[in-house]
């Protein structure tokens, strides 16, 4: 059955346990289409990239409302009511799917509050590149299957800034390697490459620096090429296995 997330951003886990390894996420407006109940949990995969694992059922909700718009902004507030007094403690992040059911000057109504109507944009908008939005995620702490400003891992910020703007991207590295097919030479990189190493991505942001979600630093960082390439191999001893171009870009 097709289900909607209805909490901001939701933990899928390796098996029907909250103690289980969590291996990826799914955010407010994403469908997830479950296969068998397990006692709170759902069996079943992520609707954008078939990516299979175990819910909580109070996380979805049958929605027929279509998406669409999309928070553009890393987080944003959600209000009772269009005023600005009536802010509550919950927030909706970037890349969520939304319903607009009514609007004032200011503020959209979505299915699940009001929020400020300079957070979305309608589903089909983009920026001009897909790492215009990466300093949405500077400094974001580095978290094992996620995919949220609150935390991702290396694969989930190339995912999420891919899938904002519309370009499919699988969710796990060694997927993305193979998913992208056209290999480069270091001589020839430029902003928007994939560098990939065994169970490692980075983003060339030009020629000498990339980013990446890192786990030794426990963020999202800025870093030389050279310098990554090298720490990766002392560290690791991983060498740089290729270097894939997005053909959309």
């Amino acid at each position: 059955m097709l289900f909607t997330v209805k909490s901001s951003v939701a933990n899928i886990y390796k098996k029907n346990n909250k103690k289980s390894e969590i291996i990826t996420q799914i955010l407010l407006g994403e469908k997830f289409i479950t296969q068998s109940k397990f006692g709170k949990f759902y069996r079943g995969y992520r609707a954008y990239d078939k990516y299979k694992g175990f819910i909580e059922t109070k996380n979805l909700y049958l929605d027929k409302r279509k998406k669409t718009h999309k928070i553009i902004s890393k987080d944003c507030n959600l209000y009772t009511k269009p005023n600005i007094r009536y802010k509550t403690n919950k927030k909706i992040f970037f890349n969520s799917r939304i319903s607009i059911l009514n609007n004032t000057k200011n503020f959209i109504q979505t299915n699940v509050g009001w929020i400020l109507k300079k957070n979305a944009k309608p589903i089909n908008f983009k920026t001009k590149h897909f790492l215009d939005n990466i300093k949405l995620y500077l400094n974001t702490k580095y978290l094992w299957g996620g995919n949220s400003p609150k935390g991702l891992d290396c694969s989930a910020l190339v995912q999420e800034l891919l899938k904002f703007n519309n370009i499919y991207c699988p969710r796990d590295s060694k997927d993305q390697k193979k998913f992208f097919k056209k290999e480069i030479t270091i001589k020839k990189i430029k902003k928007g490459d994939l560098l990939f190493w065994k169970g490692h991505v980075a983003i060339a942001l030009n020629k000498k620096k990339l980013v990446h979600a890192f786990g030794p630093r426990k963020k999202v960082v800025i870093m030389g090429i050279k310098e990554t390439i090298k720490k990766i191999y002392s560290k690791s001893k991983l060498p740089l296995l290729c270097i894939k171009r997005i053909k959309k870009l």
